[in-house]
């Protein structure tokens, strides 16, 4: 019954987090400017700034992996963890905070992180190019 197709559920869940994530990555390759940005961040939390380049395995290779379905889950852990470097270096000042509509403050960071947890527990379903 397709009312009740978990797998059809699962490529929802999977293309809809990975594409959305894939254009934060794409965005960076258009303006690479911006891991200068990250790197500033990252030394002032006393890492090297080279680090930043793990953006892109985070919003780009993360995303891909879960779009087609090919090791979803290490793809969904990847981006989980992208999501809470990026939140302890940018956004956690704002953690308990609501935003300019009343929404939490971090409900974007909040859906990456927690729709990429879901993908690890989930896994890609049949729909995939290598099903988990």
């Amino acid at each position: 019954m397709l009312l009740h197709d978990d797998a059809l559920g699962k490529l929802l869940i999977r293309l809809t987090v990975g594409g959305l994530l894939l254009f934060h990555g794409v965005a960076k390759i258009l303006h690479p400017d911006s891991l200068g940005f990250i790197s500033k961040m990252l030394e002032g939390a006393d890492l090297p700034g080279a680090l930043a380049y793990g953006v892109y395995v985070g919003e780009i290779i993360a995303p891909l992996m879960i779009v087609l379905g090919v090791y979803c889950r290490l793809g969904g852990l990847i981006a989980a963890v992208n999501m809470l470097i990026a939140i302890w270096l940018a956004h956690s000042a704002d953690i308990f905070s609501l935003g300019e509509h009343g929404g939490w403050a971090l409900e974007l960071q909040g859906f990456y992180l927690f729709c990429s947890l879901a993908l690890v527990f989930l896994g890609s379903g049949r729909y995939a190019i290598k099903p988990d």
